[in-house]
């Protein structure tokens, strides 16, 4: 399940929604990413997240069905957040279930970094009376690198 949003979302809400009557699900991984107030060594008072409607979705199903052919998945769910957020926000939530835990946390790491360094979102940070456009950090790159080899 795949949902791009500009509204707040409740970690605990959507794992059990997702899990609810589900006796097959052994291990459960949840990731969730907030803004943080600092970025390097500058503050950040807000951070601005854009996308293409209609493409960001379709490129987040892609990679989604990308994990379920990796792993033996019974239920994932990403949610990413869109617009303006303040420090301490939700940015995403990635879930991935599965009878056991190994798959559950590579499947959980895969999506994760494929949307820091992949996924067709823009971020822009605003602080100290500047904005400037984020791009993935190096360390970035390499994690995701290793999925290629798999």
């Amino acid at each position: 399940m795949i949902r791009v949003q500009a509204e707040d979302f409740d970690v605990g809400a959507e794992v059990a929604a997702l899990t609810r009557g589900r006796t097959d699900i052994g291990a459960v991984v949840t990731f969730s990413g907030l803004v943080r107030d600092v970025s390097g060594d500058q503050a950040v008072t807000s951070m601005q997240l854009e996308h293409y409607p209609g493409m960001t979705e379709k490129e987040l199903a892609r990679i989604e069905a990308e994990a379920h052919a990796r792993w033996p998945l019974q239920a994932t769910l990403i949610v990413h957040r869109v617009g303006e957020l303040k420090p301490g926000d939700n940015i995403v939530l990635v879930v991935t279930a599965s009878a056991h835990r190994e798959a559950a946390f590579e499947a959980a790491t895969f999506l994760m970094d494929y949307l820091k360094t992949r996924a067709p979102f823009w971020k822009r940070e605003e602080g100290q009376g500047e904005a400037r456009w984020v791009d993935a950090r190096e360390n970035d790159g390499k994690a995701a690198a290793r999925w290629k080899h798999r």
